[in-house]
């Protein structure tokens, strides 16, 4: 039994400046908004991030990334110290590890390759639009 993992997860407790916060996993209902977020940032999202770089080139995202991963509000979010923000982002991403590195990353790219010669196509015909070649004025 040394693999059982409980079910449900236990809460992982982060505390932000005396405020004690429960993180668990993302839950379904969560995960439309979460995969529109996470899209634009998620070649970057590695084993080890730079929040700092992260929070740099997509703050935004970051930040509502935060606020669903939390079930907080974005202008709570909004309110954290920097250390705080760093600290509450690893925070989230070891509780959601598993589903950033194994499923979202990896379903990005399994996406990008099969759109890649779709793509390539549409790049390569744009001067030929809806396969029609142009009449000589």
């Amino acid at each position: 039994m040394d693999g059982f993992k409980t079910f449900p997860p236990e809460p992982v407790v982060v505390t932000l400046s005396g405020t004690a916060l429960e993180l668990t996993p993302i839950r379904l209902g969560e995960l439309p908004r979460l995969l529109a977020v996470v899209r634009p940032l998620a070649e970057e999202i590695t084993s080890d991030p730079d929040w700092m770089a992260l929070l740099g080139r997509h703050g935004d995202a970051v930040l509502d990334l935060l606020a669903i991963t939390t079930r907080r509000e974005r202008a709570w979010i909004n309110d954290l110290s920097l250390e705080d923000a760093v600290q509450l982002a690893a925070a989230v991403f070891e509780v959601n590890a598993d589903f950033f590195v194994a499923h979202v990353v990896p379903a990005i790219q399994g996406a990008a390759q099969r759109l890649a010669p779709t793509l390539r196509s549409l790049t390569n015909s744009a001067g030929n639009v809806g396969g029609m070649v142009p009449s000589p004025a």
